[in-house]
């Protein structure tokens, strides 16, 4: 499959002529206006540093629903203590902050350029771009940031600098969002870590099936 090339026009390719690593579109921009119409077309942006930008509709899917997450009997024995307090977009800038800078295993650098930093405080700023905070007294020891679009959320990063805070802080919102009927959380790609709350792959058929089913359900709510 051939990887396209994004002009001017907010528009993207059909999601199913990525090739078979996931990547569809190089180029573009990080707009607001243009990285909406790639979350709702089922794409997301990844690339490096000094990179072009790079966009992706990997197959199959990794995504959680939210009916099906699964907690550990050690996590549910931490939840109880109560060692943390969750919050909402808060503390967006620090949390996405603290994703770009946290070392990772096996991973140099950091995707979170500084254009989408920018991007998605944004997107924060607009309401598009949601955090979830962990503190320890007045210290943020985790997180994660992602999009929320009609009932999907789109996972992005999250950071963890005191063993559990980041996950403490992933179930209260996947409880939040069972609670209002999210249909489900896209993870995007395969971590090991997140399969251990119960995501899985699903065809990619099948995930966008459910972004068009949620379109539909945005704009009759908003009454477009």
């Amino acid at each position: 499959m051939p990887v396209f090339q994004l002009v001017d026009q907010m528009v993207f390719p059909d999601p199913n002529q990525a090739n078979e690593d996931g990547l569809l579109a190089i180029g573009g921009d990080l707009s607001t206006e243009r990285l909406l119409t790639a979350y709702k077309a089922g794409v997301f942006p990844w690339f490096n540093e000094g990179e072009q930008i790079l966009w992706w509709s990997p197959n199959p899917r990794f995504v959680l629903f939210p009916n099906e997450l699964t907690v550990s009997k050690s996590l549910k024995k931490e939840i109880r203590k109560k060692n943390f307090k969750i919050t909402y977009n808060t503390a967006f800038e620090q949390v996405i902050d603290y994703c770009a800078n946290i070392k990772r295993k096996d991973q140099q650098g950091t995707w979170i350029t500084a254009a989408m930093r920018e991007a998605y405080i944004n997107l924060h700023k607009q309401g598009h771009a949601i955090s979830v905070e962990a503190w320890r007294g007045d210290q943020l020891v985790g997180g994660l940031y992602g999009m929320s679009i009609g009932k999907m959320y789109f996972g992005e990063s999250m950071f963890s600098l005191m063993s559990n805070a980041s996950k403490v802080a992933f179930v209260q919102l996947v409880k939040k969002l069972k609670e209002e009927r999210f249909r489900l959380i896209d993870c995007q790609v395969y971590t090991e870590h997140l399969e251990s709350f119960g995501a899985r792959m699903i065809p990619r058929e099948k995930f966008l099936n459910q972004l068009m089913i949620n379109e539909r359900e945005r704009e009759v709510e908003e009454g477009k």
